[in-house]
């Protein structure tokens, strides 16, 4: 068996060997979070990011306690921040009944966090259909495949239903499913995250303001 506290040990954060943290003047950042985020999320694509749009979901149930999932960006853009799933899932109903939510993006390669938080909005349901129909064919079996969340009774009970949802998806690619949803976070807060070797890291936080602007502070790290 491992050694858990060993090979905790043994583990550096942000090795110089593999990792480069860039600078990062907070004085040089646009009014904006869209346009900072725009250009971190690029930054992060061409420093070899594998998957820099995974971003941690962060929901809570009827009695206040907090879940939380990996899920896909979906788009950003002045509506907001959007994912996808299905309304009858855990977090579907867990936003439909607390429409707030937070989100935080990773990216070790650069020493870099994005963190947002604000209210939920459902997107119009063509607009759900239509995101899920510029996706693979292997988005849509999973999505016609349904039941997420749910127990399952066996592995054989989801190949058999996966396998119909695959055949499904090949023969009808514009197959309707009622339960997908596009939801659009539309943050109250953005904060940047920036890595330092001497850990003075750089945090640069972005408040919406009651006009509908955005007011920037720096955070202690």
């Amino acid at each position: 068996m491992s050694d858990l506290p060993q090979l905790l040990r043994s583990l550096r954060v942000w090795d110089p060997a593999v990792t480069e943290l860039p600078p990062f003047d907070p004085a040089d950042a646009p009014g904006d979070p869209l346009e900072l985020f725009t250009r971190w999320f690029a930054e992060a694509v061409a420093a070899g990011e594998r998957e820099p749009h995974t971003v941690s979901l962060a929901t809570a149930d009827a009695d206040g306690l907090p879940d939380v999932r990996v899920v896909m960006l979906h788009g950003a853009d002045a509506d907001g921040w959007a994912f996808a799933t299905h309304a009858d899932s855990r977090k579907g109903r867990q936003l439909a009944a607390r429409p707030q939510a937070a989100l935080v993006f990773y990216w070790p390669v650069l020493g870099r966090q994005v963190r947002l938080r604000g209210p939920v909005a459902v997107a119009p349901a063509e607009e759900a259909l239509a995101d899920l129909h510029a996706r693979s064919t292997g988005a849509l079996a999973a999505a016609l495949t349904g039941r997420q969340s749910a127990e399952l009774d066996s592995p054989e009970e989801l190949a058999r239903a996966s396998a119909a949802a695959w055949e499904r998806a090949e023969r009808e690619p514009d197959a309707p499913v009622a339960s997908w949803t596009l939801y659009r976070l539309r943050p109250a807060e953005v904060e940047f995250f920036q890595g330092e070797a001497r850990r003075r890291h750089v945090r640069l936080a972005y408040r919406r303001t009651a006009d509908g602007g955005w007011e920037r502070r720096l955070l202690w790290p």
